[in-house]
């Protein structure tokens, strides 16, 4: 397929979905590095082997699927052109976005309750790992739910339609992104950590 080839809107099209997925490729580099660092941290003397995540961050998982097949409802309504269930179907998803936020933090709470801080005498290099790579996911999060606020505005706008509706795909992508990576590194934390 020739890149060159299309009208000047279908070729912006090709290069925002590049875009996006240089995007999710350099987060997976960069999420592969998090996780990298873990591996050869495990070997320290002082490295906790015995921690069990908190239950709020099984809870997130589960609330952060949930909203994955949300946004492919919202997805499907707006196919079928039935505006007022895109509505409810993005609202949903947003809410389900920010309830998995909530239950992070609920989970840190977990964590310190637990004695266990970020930095500190308390703290030891296991939770820190813990920490950043839930707190950097949580950011990725937060920039999924802009582009949610983002969709839900031009929704409103009746910016997309049935055949128009590159914003709320590319968007619906990244969030599937932010769905599997969370799923990923709750697994890794909970098997390998």
């Amino acid at each position: 397929m020739d890149l060159t080839q299309g009208t000047l809107e279908e070729k912006n099209d090709r290069a925002k979905r590049m875009m996006l997925w240089f995007g999710i490729i350099s987060l997976i580099m960069s999420f592969a590095g998090l996780t990298s660092a873990v591996l050869v941290s495990r070997k320290r003397e002082d490295w906790m082997h015995d921690f069990a995540l908190p239950k709020a961050f099984l809870i997130s998982c589960i609330v952060i699927v949930i909203s994955s097949m949300t946004y492919m409802l919202a997805k499907k309504a707006l196919k079928s052109s039935n505006r007022g269930l895109t509505t409810v179907w993005l609202l949903v998803t947003f809410i389900l976005g920010v309830a998995f936020i909530i239950s992070q933090f609920y989970g840190f709470n977990q964590i310190v309750d637990s004695g266990y801080y970020f930095t500190g005498e308390s703290s030891n290099v296991t939770m820190s790992f813990i920490y950043v790579i839930a707190a950097v996911h949580i950011l990725h999060v937060v920039a999924g739910l802009i582009s949610i606020m983002v969709v839900i505005y031009n929704h409103f706008k009746q910016k997309y339609s049935a055949h128009q509706m590159l914003g709320l795909q590319l968007s619906v992508t990244f969030w599937h992104f932010v769905d599997i990576l969370w799923i990923f590194l709750f697994l890794f934390l909970t098997y390998v950590v």
